[in-house]
């Protein structure tokens, strides 16, 4: 009995340590008025989402009224592996509109891009890691 329950807890700690590569706080660009945001991507479930953090003003200051505060910005992200991620949605707050969304990962830069027509059409962003 010891050894299942050596085993178990074996294998959480391995499950638990084995992160997604992607999760962590990411800084968006700056919006049109030079404004960012800091989004965290977790994992939810077998998929990846990512919320509104913190927002600050261009000039770097912490704005703690924004209004999409804790808001799921990004979520059902799927990897698809090396560093590809797919079937997710993103919602766009400069639009107010939501995106079918893919992510591609390359070290501490997150390119992030919501699309319409199928994924012919995209728009995106390339953000870095904070932590």
């Amino acid at each position: 009995m010891k050894h299942l329950v050596l085993a178990a807890a074996m294998g959480l700690a391995a499950t638990t340590a084995m992160a997604d590569p992607a999760a962590g706080t990411w800084q968006t660009e700056a919006g049109d008025t030079g404004g960012y945001l800091h989004v965290k991507i977790s994992t939810c479930g077998a998929a990846l989402c990512g919320t509104i953090a913190k927002a600050f003003a261009a000039d770097g200051a912490s704005s703690a009224d924004y209004e999409h505060l804790g808001k799921k910005m990004i979520w059902d992200m799927n990897a698809d592996g090396g560093g590809a991620y797919s079937g997710g949605k993103i919602w766009a707050a400069d639009k107010n509109k939501t995106y079918a969304s893919k992510m591609s990962l390359s070290g501490n830069s997150l390119e992030v891009k919501g699309c319409v027509a199928g994924g012919a059409i995209c728009r995106g962003q390339t953000w870095k890691r904070v932590n």
